[in-house]
């Protein structure tokens, strides 16, 4: 297979790669279950980019809900991004799995990320909606983004997965697509500039994204670059 699982195969991320992370809730069941739940996830993927603390997630997640906006402190966003672990590219949140595109840029740096942020989410998930165990399937898996091609047609990819569930990807709200199409609403915590500045503008990427049949060219990418990763 060419997924993996990096908490097993950790060593073998190498820095200043790329990665298509994603895992799906245990038995597939859903992750997401109202608005909050995917502001919530959202958050933890954008701050916990680095080891800085942040507090009271519950009031930024509010913010969020009514206006799509965090309203992070300024200093906090720049103490991120100064001292992330993780870069993220590209991401989908859908209703029982996810997908991101980041890059390591420390040692380490993807397996402490996803680490922080599963177990986070896991933690807000039981106590919210009172279970207990799992909530995702495994850590995560990820695919090893070998070159350039495979690069582009990931982000395609995930910006399109919402087709799945008969939505219009344009206007989904919880992916990175209009970050890419339009105004980048994260700032310098989404860093998509790998990507778009392969097109003469962020037109050209929609319309590219738009035509593109992503799924099956990924598919045939993953079967064919001998330099991804297996267990």
């Amino acid at each position: 297979m060419w997924y993996y699982n990096i908490k097993m195969h950790h060593s073998k991320i190498s820095v200043d790669e790329y990665y298509h992370l994603c895992s799906r809730g245990v038995a597939k069941q859903n992750i997401f279950i109202d608005d909050r739940d995917y502001a919530r996830f959202l958050l933890l993927i954008l701050y916990f980019q680095s080891p800085v603390n942040l507090f009271n997630l519950s009031r930024p997640v509010s913010r969020f809900v009514r206006s799509q906006t965090f309203n992070i402190p300024k200093d906090t966003t720049e103490k991120i991004i100064k001292q992330r672990t993780v870069e993220l590219n590209a991401f989908c949140l859908m209703p029982n799995h996810f997908h991101l595109v980041v890059r390591e840029v420390e040692e380490s740096g993807i397996a402490k990320f996803t680490q922080r942020v599963l177990t986070a989410y896991a933690k807000y998930f039981n106590t919210k909606y009172k279970r207990s165990g799992h909530v995702f399937e495994n850590l995560y898996r990820a695919v090893h983004i070998g070159d350039n091609d495979q690069l582009l047609y990931t982000s395609a990819y995930i910006h399109k997965n919402p087709l799945d569930l008969k939505k219009n990807y344009e206007s989904y709200l919880w992916s990175s697509f209009s970050d890419y199409a339009g105004t980048n609403k994260q700032g310098g915590l989404l860093v998509p500039e790998i990507i778009l500045d392969q097109f003469n503008d962020k037109k050209d990427y929609a319309k590219w994204v738009k035509e593109t049949t992503a799924k099956e060219l990924q598919t045939e990418l993953e079967d064919s670059l001998p330099e991804l990763l297996e267990v």
